[in-house]
């Protein structure tokens, strides 16, 4: 009989930071409807899937939720104006993640034949971080992000669905405690109380998420120099401040083109498929980078002759080849 102990040691050895395990039962999910009916998911529509509330539809007969977290913080100065999410630095953590899953759920399907697997990464009906909680993995902060003591909340997650009765570990306890730091650093109020984020409101989702042309006019001119993703809540965290330390993972490593405003600003279909392959940040289309950047230059002052570049090279005023992107890799589209 596979034990619960087994199913940690291997997670560990294929490289997972934290690992846990949730009963299927009772679900986690119980304001997960309240937040829809509020609209707070914006255009997500895929957030809406009913399979979120009964893990039965996604995997007949589930007992158990693996829950896994890699801790993908890469240390780095960012530039005033064009700051790009921490979690995108790198090589596209579905990838990471994923490789490693897959790995995971062949050998549970190994060391038990009879056992059914179902293996994601950010991309099913399943709500991660209320179950990551419930492993014990963490908590789900004031900013809705899944808070580790080891840490912080620099992680992705994935998780494994699977159809063994496996000894559940204690969900994760809250500690954030009366901080409200979260919330009163977000420039656009997006936390419209603790635990709660309105993606209307959010930088991080107009700017990966929002496919209309123009921005709001209230989130472009509060940018605070983000031009992809933000991570205003995340660094002003006590809980990041203390505990974040460097991935042992070079996937994370920055790969990023150093370009300048100006160069994101008229980005090509071209040369954004030939810069970000191997990127989570493809999401974002070219005309979605061209508004993210016009709207930055629209309402910041003009980018200094000296940036501060966390990805390494120089800054170029000039509109590159697509061979310019450092480490580009084959297509993992």
């Amino acid at each position: 009989m596979l034990t619960a102990e087994a199913v940690k040691a291997e997670a560990s050895r294929l490289g997972f930071h934290r690992v846990g395990i949730a009963s299927v039962t009772p679900a986690p999910n119980s304001h997960l409807s309240e937040w829809l009916a509020a609209g707070y998911q914006g255009d997500m529509a895929w957030l809406s899937d009913e399979r979120r509330h009964d893990l039965e539809r996604v995997l007949p007969g589930v007992r158990s939720v693996i829950a896994v977290a890699l801790n993908y913080y890469w240390p780095g100065a960012q530039p005033a104006v064009g700051k790009i999410a921490r979690y995108a630095w790198g090589r596209d953590y579905h990838r990471v993640v994923g490789r490693r899953l897959k790995a995971f759920a062949h050998w549970l399907q190994q060391s038990a034949p009879d056992t059914q697997t179902r293996a994601y990464v950010d991309t099913g009906p399943v709500a991660e971080k209320l179950w990551a909680e419930w492993a014990g993995l963490g908590w789900v902060g004031k900013h809705s992000n899944l808070i580790t003591r080891q840490y912080g909340s620099w992680v992705v997650l994935g998780e494994v669905l699977t159809t063994l009765e496996l000894t559940p570990d204690a969900p994760h306890r809250e500690h954030c405690g009366t901080c409200t730091r979260c919330l009163e650093a977000c420039p656009t109020q997006a936390i419209v109380r603790p635990f709660v984020v309105d993606s209307r409101r959010c930088i991080a989702y107009h700017t990966i998420e929002n496919r209309q042309a123009e921005l709001p006019p209230a989130i472009a001119a509060n940018l605070q120099g983000w031009l992809a993703g933000c991570d205003i809540c995340q660094e002003v965290c006590p809980w990041n401040q203390r505990f974040a330390q460097p991935t042992d993972i070079q996937e994370f490593a920055p790969r990023l083109p150093p370009w300048s405003l100006r160069v994101w600003a008229a980005l090509d279909v071209e040369t954004w498929d030939q810069s970000l392959r191997g990127s989570a940040l493809r999401r974002i289309k070219p005309a979605m980078w061209r508004r993210n950047a016009q709207a930055l230059l629209a309402n910041t002052p003009p980018e200094p002759a000296s940036r501060s570049i966390p990805f390494g090279g120089q800054s170029s005023e000039e509109t590159p080849s697509p061979s310019c992107a450092p480490g580009v890799a084959p297509c993992l589209e």
